[in-house]
């Protein structure tokens, strides 16, 4: 179907089309039409079939075309990191471009200057926000923000902020809206607490469930039984394999984004590290330089793996296996985008194996296990079902009670 066809507004039609837009993907078909219609929807899709526009289009139209406050906010997108705020308050420039629509993005990280112009947009009555829930709440907390005329809710990777511990933020921010909106609830995932959220905030929704858990077939996806210690060396053979353009290496922790970095850096690839110990700027500057192809490979955090619009990313490769198998896709999900075809390896150590075995069940398919070079020397079995585990030294157990560890959001 094309754009045209669901009858949008004649000048973001000509916003679509200056970006290289021609039809419609199958998420946006089935969630534009529900949307344009004045329905709530949750929808569930995997990462890179085209979400973002998938609610921008219809909510731009809806601000064209229909009666809305002016001088106030009658948008808000709300989701998990700075860096997928900044992205769709860029897609909103270019799919926007054409119209009046005003789009500011709100989000920490930034000096003084940036709350200051933050606030300014926000008085002002920008038209649409997209905020991470913390540094809403922050302007709220002062008291000049009004969302009492907000007409259209959008949470986009919701799940992902549930994962955060954003439940009761959402909740707050949510309680300044007026209880008659249009709710949007983006979800990679529908988990029982996701459909709790929907319960609490939508209305009769409509569901829109696309190949939610599956990784496209396009990925080609391998994986390396190893030692811990034979990791990096191993990157940088798969590294040199071919001459990459766009690579991403995903580490679970920061201090192994930092040491792997440093290692690649050593032997010469063009390569930069992205984590939240990074200022904002200099993390805008990175991807930056990586859609450039000033930079080739970057190591990153899980920071990446929702929600970033980045094409053309030849390889993924997991320098540790994901704590669970919904991280494992929107990982690998980076690759392939846009009907092409790509490459994900992913290093499992001993103690990993148990983790990539639940991977392989959500998947329904066993990856294969390529290989390790004979110069590497020896490397594991893989036996998921004999995998070691840890446990405390000494060999008595525990004595006395117990130690109840309390759950906490992820650091990335």
């Amino acid at each position: 179907m094309t754009f045209r066809e669901l009858g949008l507004a004649e000048k973001l039609l000509e916003g679509i089309e200056s970006m290289g837009y021609k039809t419609a993907t199958p998420v946006q078909e089935q969630v534009m039409k529900p949307i344009l219609a004045g329905r709530d929807v949750l929808a569930s899709a995997q990462t890179g079939t085209g979400k973002t526009a998938a609610f921008l289009l219809p909510i731009i139209h809806k601000l064209l075309t229909e009666e809305h406050s002016e001088n106030h906010i009658n948008a808000l997108i709300i989701v998990p990191t700075r860096e997928l705020a900044v992205q769709i308050a860029g897609n909103m420039e270019g799919l926007g471009y054409f119209t009046n629509v005003s789009c500011m993005p709100v989000y920490g990280g930034g000096d003084g200057n940036s709350f200051t112009t933050e606030k300014t947009a926000l008085t002002s009555g920008v038209e649409l926000v997209v905020c991470t829930p913390g540094r809403m709440i922050a302007h709220l907390n002062m008291g000049y923000v009004d969302l009492k005329h907000v007409k259209y809710l959008v949470l986009d990777e919701a799940d992902r902020m549930l994962d955060m511990g954003f439940h009761d933020d959402l909740m707050k921010i949510t309680g300044y809206l007026p209880k008659e909106r249009q709710n949007l609830l983006f979800s990679a995932t529908m988990p029982p607490k996701m459909r709790d959220l929907a319960r609490k905030l939508m209305q009769d929704p409509v569901e829109v469930t696309i190949a939610v858990s599956k990784p496209p077939e396009a990925i080609v996806q391998e994986a390396f039984v190893v030692y811990e210690k034979q990791k990096s060396a191993l990157v940088k053979h798969l590294l040199k394999r071919q001459d990459y353009t766009r690579v991403i290496v995903f580490c679970s922790r920061k201090q192994n984004v930092k040491s792997l970095t440093s290692d690649l850096k050593r032997a010469r690839f063009s390569v930069e590290e992205i984590h939240s110990d990074l200022e904002q700027d200099v993390r805008e500057q990175v991807l930056q330089d990586f859609r450039n192809k000033k930079t080739k490979i970057l190591v990153a955090t899980d920071i990446l793996s929702r929600g970033i619009d980045i094409d053309e990313i030849e390889l993924v490769i997991n320098y540790d296996v994901p704590n669970d198998g919904e991280d494992y896709i929107h990982r690998i999900g980076r690759t392939a985008r846009a009907q092409t075809k790509g490459t994900a390896y992913t290093l499992i150590t001993e103690a990993e194996q148990r983790k990539f075995a639940a991977i392989e069940r959500l998947l329904e398919k066993e990856v294969t296990k390529s290989p390790v070079p004979e110069e590497f020397g020896e490397t594991p079995a893989y036996n998921p079902g004999e995998a070691k585990t840890f446990k405390p030294s000494g060999g008595g157990g525990f004595k006395g009670k117990k130690k109840v560890w309390k759950k906490r959001p992820p650091k990335v």
